[in-house]
């Protein structure tokens, strides 16, 4: 079918890591390579996982506090480039722009923070940036990127990985994109309660 995508590449940066490890491992089988973040890459080298460092891609390090890690035009070039487009495979290319074809992510636990009774400035930090700005990326480009935008959508990759390998159609990126649109929606409207109260 002319709308399967291949995984080749993937960026996998979560706060949760339970139920990870199965998918980690079925993405290393299907020869995908991973990339990520901090605790995460720790993770996933824990399994006896390859992973490359966004810092490595970047050439940045994680700066003021974790603040700005994958904030970067060579990781969201890497999400939003559009594979069908000349020029935008031609800049990937000329900015050395690595495609990055699955993007895992969940939020920091801003609504639990808040129920804990925790201060101000401890709920601010947990107000997410990178990962609510990499589920938008990836779902935009659902045309050529898988997005999983949290530990819900980990049993729909699985079954994919499982049945297909690697490979996904057009209709499973549309419906993942669909329902991370549904994550950050939840996730906004929560931070913009929180503030008005």
């Amino acid at each position: 079918m002319a709308n399967e995508k291949k995984i080749k590449r993937a960026l996998v940066s979560v706060f949760h890591k339970d139920g990870l490890d199965s998918i980690i491992r079925l993405l290393h089988e299907q020869g995908v390579e991973l990339l990520s973040t901090g605790g995460t890459q720790a993770f996933i080298e824990s399994l006896g996982i390859p992973c490359q460092a966004v810092e490595d891609v970047t050439t940045y390090p994680s700066i003021l506090g974790g603040r700005v890690k994958t904030l970067h035009p060579r990781i969201f070039g890497g999400i939003l480039g559009r594979r069908a487009l000349e020029g935008d495979r031609e800049q990937m290319a000329k900015y050395e722009i690595p495609d990055i074809d699955l993007v895992i992510v969940d939020l920091y636990p801003f609504e639990q923070t808040v129920a804990s009774g925790a201060s101000e400035a401890d709920i601010i930090e947990k107000i997410d940036i990178g990962g609510i700005s990499l589920i938008r990326a990836a779902a935009k480009n659902f045309e050529d990127v898988v997005i999983v935008p949290s530990k819900a959508q980990y049993a729909t990759l699985q079954h994919i990985l499982e049945t297909r390998g690697a490979v996904t159609t057009r209709e499973e990126r549309r419906q993942l994109a669909t329902e991370a649109f549904g994550v950050s929606s939840h996730y906004d409207t929560a931070i913009n309660a929180w503030f008005a109260k």
